[in-house]
């Protein structure tokens, strides 16, 4: 896999722009889950466009939350995975949903 890079904006920005989409969170929940491909993803998010899940995920790995892995293969295939940051990340939004659940879904 690759390293991890910086993400090219600051945390505020990461917050707004990444975060404030609606596909984020549920897509990082299910690649932190294991659902790694693409194809996957589509299936089991009800309502997600392949076009959307392509802009979501260079988004994220564009601001250091998934990593890309490619594999010489025909056909193509490609599988992501949450960098540290996005791991971490993803912990905080879990506590977040925890919280949620805990004051508001009674």
């Amino acid at each position: 896999m690759a390293t991890a890079k910086k993400p090219d904006s600051n945390f505020n920005s990461i917050i707004a722009d990444c975060l404030g989409c609606k596909w984020t969170i549920l897509l990082m929940k299910h690649i932190d889950r294991g659902v790694n491909r693409p194809g996957k993803l589509v299936k089991i998010t009800a309502g997600l466009s392949t076009k959307v899940l392509n802009q979501c995920l260079n988004r994220m790995m564009s601001y250091g939350i998934l990593e890309k892995k490619s594999f010489a293969e025909i056909p193509p295939k490609v599988e992501y995975y949450l960098t540290p940051f996005g791991s971490d990340l993803q912990k905080l939004l879990t506590e977040i949903e925890l919280l949620q659940i805990k004051y508001f879904d009674r």
